[in-house]
Formats: structure tokens, C-alpha cells, sequence
């Protein structure tokens, strides 16, 4: 029996799975999601699978973005130490917009109300004023006054000392044992306090939902005597669910990351190195960057406004998808989403009960998606589709067809705005870069958006539609640890980063098999500075040789150095399992319509094709943009090309 590996990526629309056997061979499928219960969708995806032909199920979910989204987690009460409680509410003092003083930064997942002073001092030079047993005992009375699901502790400096919030999670445990107690300096054991402080916060609030749904999965799927799930974690690996419900932070960016991961694999079979993706689902679209073959690794961001500094895979969500509603503001202007149809009730066309048009709506209208049927069974009506895109027409006294052409050029703006903000933000060049276009909606969309940024080459690729899930199926197990470091690159005696290092090691211990690799990176800046690089270490490196490597990458970074001491903040170390190998190749046959006419030209498909024209693929449509020609790849997908003028 030819065992399998699983990929199931949740959308706002659709559900996918990936399966891939031993020789690499892919078997896709695809239904509505079930938003209700995300659990629902995923077990029902695997009927089609006998058991024990499964060797493991790697989830790419989006409960937790979901529950930052909608603010629908846990009620947690913070203990900060006296003086320090309104940091979350501080934030770092910057403004949302820096000219439109009527935007706010969301509101913190804590209300103040919900904070605990805390009367201890600890600070760079040692403990100050000591957590007596007498204080943490008051705190926990005080706390459980306030009826949490969950505590946070994060005290001042607890990054180089945890001592305190170890003793003060020791009270909670012997006077509510039931009570789940995040501490900061096991989350997040590095400097900066709000984002410290953000962090655990994050942790407490996502952890309770995160777990009773990993719970509910693991126990559908042990029924059906499938093998317990995997989890992807925002850094683009995965790891056991009983672990990741302990992790809840790291799966904010769970089911996005995957699609970069799949993208990656794609990339290296063609031997491009530098990219651009975007995943167009039913509510959002995804954007992410590729350097160097490997996806861009970031040390943390804001996600749905909540900063989390923990390692991910830099993705960037904009409210625009397949689904994303058409309306008209009170000014009279077209606008498009935020707000999505999902997958229920859905577009108009897909006659579940969705009454205003969408994205897709659109697509639909002007003929770019001529399908009967999609995925799902779903049987498409563009009828439908034309009249809830009529309304919005007579009331801006336009044609039908120019309002469907401005909804995509609306969404495809928003995307464009995001695209350049991954690259030109981080010194990237976004016309140097093939853009990658997936999800449902993203080969739809990826020459209105090259156009709109300059690229001339866009990347179709194989299992366009389900990416993310292959992303996933083929995803490696993943351990992280991290520690505080903070001196002086000079000063360190010889031997401590190896110590450091080794400890760091301990903490997350490989299996033996082979494939395992370890990495280590050293976080590090000149003295004053506000940020830092990450830097790679080998092992042997000294104090001296990691600040020689800092000043010529940040050289290389930066185009300058500096005269300064260069200061070693923290260390992280990664354990990661081997790769999966995958064979991507074509799949067909394909179907396409000539989009200049408005009936099917139907026919086969020759390798090469000019546009304008739409090519249905197995699992979404791709639209080639008139100026752009199509070029079948031996490995599945396209590859397009702006045509010279």
C-alpha cells in the first residue's frame, strides 16, 4: 500500500487537500469550507482516503487569524509590574497613519481594567525590589477576582531574569490549578517590552481556542483512525498539534505560510531564486517574498494589528479576494471589500444565497471565468452574476461591463499596494522578480498585477489553485528555541556562544533519523541602535568573528558601518526536519475561450498562447492579459511573459 502525505489548507471559500505519495505523486481535492467549524470541512475532505494509506496530515488553519480578526479569544488578565501596566495601551507611541488623525491602532487584546500591578523590580543590574510571597499571593486574589480564562505575566526585564514570573506563576498553580499561566520569558525571552508584553498577551488570548479546536480535530480524525494532525507554524514549519495548542501565537499566519513554502518548492524546480507571491483566496489575498530560493523569514509583526514578535514567514494580508463585496460608498464611490461573501453565502453566481456582487461576480460578467461548474459542485449562474453587478451599474449610470472592469482594477490596486510594500520596503526591486500568482483567484489576476508593478514575468504554477496545501503536504517539521543574550561582542570570553548555543540545542532535540539539519542565528546591532540583523552562526564562531560578519553585513544591508561597539542581543536555533520530495507535472487537458469573443472558441490548447484569452485549469481559471503570451512548462503551470511592444 502506497503511503501518503497530506496537506488540508482551510480558505474563506474553499477547503483543499493535497495528498503525495511515496513516489511524489499528487491526488487533489477541494470543498466549501465550513466556517462554523473549520474541523468539519477537513475530516470530510479525507473520505475519500483509507487510513491506514495515510502516514500524516499536516493543517494550515486560520483560527487563530481569525480570532485576532474578530477579537473572539479568551478574556486574559495581564500581571505587568507596577508602573509598567498601561504598556500595551502605549504601544510605542506612533500613530496609525502618520496624516489622517481619525485612523487608531486597533484596541489592545486587554482592557486596562483587566491589568494587575505587580510590586517587584527587576532591572538590568540584578533584582531591585524582591517579589515577596506575600505580594504574589495578593496578585493572585486580585486576578481571580477578575474571572480570566487565562493569565499573562510579563514583568519588567524578565527576558534576563525570569525568577519572578516563575514565582509568581508557582502561586497561581497552588491556588488554581485548573488556570492556564502564559509567562513572558518562555513566549518571547528577548528585549523590548511591548512587543514582549504583545506577545504573551497574544499567546493567552489565542491559546484557549486554538487548543479546543486542535482538540476537536485530533478527535474527528482519530475516529476515522487517521493519524494525529500536524500544524503549520507561522515560520514555515510544521509541527505536532498537542505541541502547537501550546504555541497558539506561532499559527497566526498558519494557512498563509504554507503557500509560500509550496511556492518555494516550485521555484527551485525552475531555478529562480528571486519572487514575489500572491494567493488570491475568497476573502484575502496573501503576498509574500522569496529570496535566495528560500522563503523571507522575518523576526515578527503585526498581524490584524497585534504585534507578535515571533519568527514568521513574511505574508502581508490585504482584505481582497474572490469574494470581497462591491458597493458604493455614501460619497458615490466604487469601493471594494473589506467585507467578504465567503463561502457562505458566496458570490452571486454561485446561487447559495449571496445577494451582492463580488470579485468574482465580475470575472463572471465579463466573461474571463466562462466555466459551468467549479470546484465544490458548485454550478455557476452569470445571469446572476450580470444583474447584481447592474444594480451597482445604474445607480453610477455606467455599463455593466465598465463597472465589472473597475472591481478588478480596485482589487487589483489594493494587491498591487501590498506587493510593493513586501519589496521596495525591503530594498527589492519588485521588476527583478517573477511574480508568483496562485490560490483560486491569483492566476485571474496576475497580469492586471504585474502590470500595475512593473514585473514582467508571472509564474502560473502547477496546482495553481491548491498551492497552499501542497505547501503544506510537503512542509518540514520545524522546532524553534530562543534566548537573551545582550552583551558586547568584544567583551564575550571565549566559548559563550558555543554554551549559549548548546543550551538552545537542548531545548529542542531532533529526532535521530537523518535529514535533520540545525541552524543558529545570533541577533545582533551596534550599540544604540533601535533594530537588529539577523546574523548566522557556524559553530566555533567567537565574539570577535560575529561582530567582523555583522559589520559587513550590515555594510552590504545598509551601505554604511558605524564606530561603534557592536552589542549581541539574542540567539535563536532551529531544528528542521528533511524535505518531502514532490512531482509536479502537467496536467490537462485545458480547455481556453478567446475573452475578445463572447462566445467559446472551446478547442484544444497548443504550449504557447497569446492573449487575451482564458485557460481553464483543474483547479482555477487563468486569464492571460492582451500583451502577455503563455508558455506551457514540462513541470505543470505557465509561465508568462509580457510581450514587447
Amino acid at each position: 500500500m502506497s503511503r501518503v502525505g497530506i496537506g488540508i489548507d482551510v480558505g474563506g471559500t474553499f477547503t483543499d487537500l493535497v495528498a503525495i505519495d511515496a513516489s511524489g505523486t499528487i491526488d487533489v481535492r477541494k470543498l466549501l469550507s465550513t466556517p462554523q467549524d473549520q474541523s468539519e470541512a477537513v475530516a470530510k475532505t479525507l473520505d475519500a482516503f483509507d487510513a491506514p494509506s495515510v502516514e500524516r496530515i499536516v493543517h494550515g488553519t486560520t483560527v487563530a487569524t481569525n480570532a485576532l480578526l474578530e477579537r473572539r479569544g479568551a478574556r486574559v488578565v495581564l500581571c505587568a509590574t507596577r508602573g509598567y501596566t498601561d504598556v500595551i495601551a502605549l504601544r510605542r507611541q506612533d500613530r496609525a497613519s502618520l496624516y489622517d488623525l481619525s485612523i487608531h491602532h486597533p484596541a489592545p487584546l486587554v482592557d486596562r481594567e483587566a491589568v494587575v500591578a505587580v510590586a517587584e523590580r527587576i532591572s538590568p543590574a540584578g533584582i531591585d525590589m524582591p517579589l515577596t510571597g506575600a505580594e504574589a499571593a495578593r496578585v493572585v486574589d486580585a486576578t481571580l477576582l477578575l474571572k480570566p480564562d487565562i493569565v499573562a505575566i510579563c514583568l519588567l526585564h524578565a527576558y534576563a531574569d525570569p525568577s519572578h514570573e516563575q514565582l509568581l506563576r508557582s502561586a497561581f498553580n497552588a491556588k488554581a490549578p485548573a488556570l492556564d499561566v502564559v509567562v513572558s520569558s518562555e513566549i518571547f525571552p528577548e528585549i523590548r517590552e511591548f512587543e514582549r508584553t504583545t506577545t504573551a498577551v497574544a499567546e493567552a488570548y489565542l491559546r484557549p481556542r486554538v487548543g479546543e479546536y486542535l482538540e476537536r480535530l485530533s478527535a474527528r480524525l482519530e475516529a476515522k483512525r487517521f493519524p494525529s494532525p500536524a500544524v503549520m507554524t507561522s515560520s514555515g514549519g510544521m509541527r505536532p498539534a498537542r505541541e502547537a495548542a501550546r504555541t497558539a501565537a506561532q499559527l497566526a499566519l498558519s494557512g498563509p505560510a504554507g503557500g509560500v513554502v509550496g511556492s518555494a518548492a516550485v521555484l527551485a524546480r525552475l531555478n529562480i531564486e528571486k519572487a514575489l507571491t500572491i494567493d488570491i483566496g475568497g476573502t484575502s489575498a496573501d503576498v509574500g517574498l522569496i529570496l535566495d530560493g528560500q522563503p523571507l523569514v522575518e523576526p515578527g509583526g503585526a498581524i490584524a494589528g497585534v504585534p507578535i514578535a515571533l519568527p514568521r514567514v513574511l505574508v502581508e494580508s490585504v482584505s481582497a479576494g474572490g469574494g470581497s463585496i462591491a458597493w458604493v460608498d455614501d460619497g458615490g464611490a466604487l469601493r471594494v471589500g473589506p467585507r467578504s461573501a465567503g463561502a457562505v453565502p458566496g458570490p452571486v453566481a454561485f446561487g447559495l444565497g449571496g445577494l451582492q456582487p463580488t470579485v468574482t461576480d465580475a470575472h463572471i460578467a465579463l466573461g474571463t471565468i466562462r466555466d459551468e461548474r467549479i470546484s465544490g459542485g458548485i454550478t455557476l449562474d452569470r445571469e446572476a452574476a450580470v444583474r447584481a453587478i447592474s444594480a451597482l451599474a445604474e445607480r453610477l449610470d455606467e455599463s455593466v461591463e465598465r463597472i465589472a472592469r473597475a472591481i478588478i482594477a480596485i482589487a487589483d490596486a489594493s494587491m498591487a499596494r501590498a506587493l510593493r510594500r513586501v519589496s521596495v520596503e525591503r530594498g527589492v526591486d519588485p521588476r527583478q522578480c517573477t511574480l508568483v500568482a496562485f490560490g483560486g483567484g491569483g492566476p485571474l489576476h496576475g497580469c492586471g498585477l504585474a502590470d500595475q508593478i512593473g514585473v514582467t514575468r508571472v509564474l502560473v504554477p502547477p496546482h495553481a489553485g491548491v498551492l497552499s496545501a501542497v505547501g503544506l503536504a510537503v512542509a518540514r517539521e520545524r522546532r524553534d528555541a530562543m534566548a537573551s543574550v545582550m552583551a558586547f561582542a568584544d567583551d564575550m570570553p571565549p566559548g559563550t556562544l558555543e554554551s549559549i548555543e548548546e543550551a538552545l540545542r537542548g531545548r529542542v532535540p531532533a529526532p535521530v533519523s537523518a535529514g535533520w539539519a540545525r541552524s543558529t542565528t545570533v541577533r545582533a546591532r551596534y550599540a544604540g541602535q533601535g533594530h537588529e540583523l539577523d546574523l548566522p552562526i557556524s559553530d566555533g564562531a567567537s565574539g570577535e568573528s560575529t561582530r567582523t560578519r555583522f559589520e559587513a553585513l550590515h555594510a552590504s544591508v545598509f551601505g554604511y558601518g558605524l564606530d561603534r561597539p557592536v552589542e549581541l542581543v539574542g540567539m535563536r536555533h532551529a531544528a528542521t526536519g528533511p524535505n518531502r520530495d514532490v512531482q509536479f507535472s502537467r496536467r490537462g487537458p485545458w480547455v481556453r475561450w478567446d475573452a475578445a469573443l463572447p462566445v467559446d472558441t472551446g478547442g484544444p490548447l497548443t504550449a504557447t498562447v497569446d492573449g487575451p484569452v482564458s485557460i481553464v485549469l483543474p483547479d482555477a481559471t487563468l486569464f492571460v492579459a492582451a500583451g502577455w503570451r503563455a508558455a506551457a512548462l514540462e513541470i505543470g503551470g505557465w509561465m508568462l511573459d509580457r510581450v514587447p511592444d
